[in-house]
């Protein structure tokens, strides 16, 4: 190994010892038997134990699921349209606006997009009286920021499809839209699946736009775990965290074995 290759090796290996060392000990400290963070005393289960008998982190874990499922099914199928009409109409008027209306979520800071939602809703409340801020809301601004990713693992996925398949469809008697249903779909599921994961991970750990647009009623669990870590770490921080982190790796695991999936 050459002296430049030893170096790209050292700074790769400090740049992911930086980012997934404290991950581990975050890991490794939720099974600590101390009720201090940082200081090891023995192994045990007792935290884990408690955080399943913490009513409020559990009752914040059940509402960010349930937003999780619904915006990132939202999220799938909005995502979904507007990737098939990227791919598939390469001119139509406004195009071009509408492919950077579709990818802008990726780009626009969060606290700009939870100032426009709060905004939208609050004048919608004024006007017609609702939507109430709450689970809806979380909802439907979970869903708009994660279209953007559905859609580009769709337009990607599509970009690459044979044709072929779907002229011989039509070549038999097939209308347009079950040669879609039944050719087209089914070899862009596991793309559709992929996103959906992605949508799920995105709405199950975010706080800054959820913030905005959440009600005084609404607690998920970012933002219970925010408001815990402000007056202390608990040691349930670290066995939550160990769970999130277990799921969101598992979640981005099956995400990656989907999209690399052709069938």
């Amino acid at each position: 190994m050459t002296g430049r290759a030893r170096l790209a090796f050292g700074v790769l290996a400090f740049g992911y010892a930086f980012l997934y060392l404290p991950i581990a000990l975050v890991i490794i400290y939720s099974f600590n038997e101390s009720r201090l963070v940082t200081v090891w005393s023995g192994f045990s289960l007792k935290w884990w134990h408690a955080l399943f008998a913490n009513e409020a982190m559990l009752e914040a874990a059940w509402l960010s699921l349930r937003i999780a499922l619904v915006s990132a099914t939202g999220a799938a199928l909005l995502g979904l349209a507007a990737g098939y009409a990227l791919a598939r109409a390469p001119r139509f008027p406004g195009r071009t606006l509408f492919g950077s209306l579709v990818v802008a979520p990726m780009v626009m800071p969060e606290v700009v997009m939870g100032i426009s939602m709060l905004l939208l809703f609050v004048g919608s409340e004024r006007l017609f009286g609702g939507p109430d801020r709450g689970f809806l809301t979380i909802v439907v601004a979970h869903t708009t920021f994660s279209i953007a990713f559905v859609a580009i693992v769709v337009q990607a996925r599509l970009t690459d499809f044979d044709r072929a398949l779907e002229e011989a469809a039509m070549d038999l008697g097939a209308t347009p839209w079950v040669t879609f249903r039944t050719v087209t779909l089914p070899l862009i599921a596991p793309a559709v699946g992929s996103g959906w994961l992605l949508a799920f991970t995105l709405s199950l750990d975010d706080l800054i736009l959820t913030q905005f647009v959440a009600g005084a009623q609404s607690q998920t669990l970012p933002m219970r775990v925010y408001s815990s870590v402000r007056l202390g770490v608990d040691p349930q921080i670290n066995v939550l965290a160990t769970i999130v982190v277990t799921v969101a790796a598992c979640a981005l695991i099956l995400s990656g074995w989907l999209t690399r999936r052709k069938v």
